[in-house]
């Protein structure tokens, strides 16, 4: 009986209790107040480590690079971007917004002059997306447009067809290829996606942006043979630097260690050592160069 009686009781309770709220002693205002001061203190976070770029990370505004940079349509390469975005208004302001705000341009000499004015260009934000918005390019995933002071050219994955090497109308695809170094054409990355992500890391770089049919890579553009003199014309310099140690042979931006083999900005080193390989998911999609 004992032990029907205590189920009885409970089920009363439980029955009684059904639809009431349960309440903080108090009221329920402070802990609302510490769950909407905790989501608020994450999203600061989360927008902080995303919006300020990191401050020991190049190019700063101390920094004056320069990136060799062509655009490839089909067969041939297209006329370097006209105008330096530097023009002023009456009262002595710069007209072009973009150029403004971040200080990036060329010199219509097939030359990316990267000093940049504010963090809108620096570290992790020194991106090729950032240059082509001060001449107003839209590059998409599938489409390139220029705008009407570059020519209006739109080359569209789908839609405008180039003629390959057996002389077959066929369809263009968009890649950009970004160069480690300006004098080493086979030290590359190939991006199919997300072009305007495309990070500018060192000075010395080269990118070719490619409209033609699939695989074709025309190689460095025609401004990189000429690069470290028209950096100097600028008033900066262009160069990645080299250290070497006795008996090895060095490339731009390479440390060499005898023995070993350098591409410029990685260091190689015997096969008695390892290798591994880091993936930066950040980035925008790749493939293999």
């Amino acid at each position: 009986m004992g032990k029907a009686s205590s189920s009885k009781k409970v089920a009363r309770l439980a029955q009684k209790g059904k639809g009431r709220k349960v309440r903080f002693q108090g009221g329920t205002l402070f802990p609302a107040l510490v769950v909407g001061l905790a989501v608020a203190g994450t999203a600061l976070i989360i927008y902080s480590r995303e919006s300020i770029p990191n401050l020991n990370t190049p190019p700063t505004v101390e920094d004056h690079w320069h990136a060799s940079y062509g655009f490839y349509a089909c067969d041939e390469w297209l006329p370097d971007l006209a105008g330096n975005k530097e023009e002023q208004s009456t009262d002595g302001q710069l007209v072009n917004n973009e150029f403004r705000r971040t200080g990036i341009h060329s010199h219509e000499d097939g030359v990316i002059h990267w000093h940049p004015f504010s963090s809108e260009s620096t570290g992790r934000n020194a991106k090729l997306g950032v240059f082509l918005d001060v001449y107003g390019i839209k590059f998409g995933n599938d489409k390139l447009e220029m705008p009407a002071d570059q020519g209006s050219a739109v080359y569209e994955e789908g839609t405008t067809k180039c003629t390959d090497k057996d002389g077959k109308s066929v369809d263009g695809e968009l890649v950009v290829y970004a160069f480690n170094a300006y004098d080493t054409p086979t030290d590359f990355t190939t991006y199919i996606t997300n072009f305007t992500d495309v990070r500018l890391k060192q000075d010395g770089m080269a990118f070719a942006i490619v409209f033609a049919p699939a695989g074709e890579n025309p190689g460095l553009p025609p401004s990189a043979a000429s690069l470290p003199e028209l950096g100097a014309a600028d008033g900066g310099t262009t160069g990645q630097t080299s250290t070497t140690i006795a008996g090895a042979t060095t490339v731009p931006g390479a440390t060499t260690i005898a023995g070993a083999s350098t591409v410029p900005g990685v260091t190689t080193v015997p096969s008695t050592a390892t290798s591994s390989t880091v993936v930066d998911t950040s980035e925008p999609t790749t493939t293999a160069g």
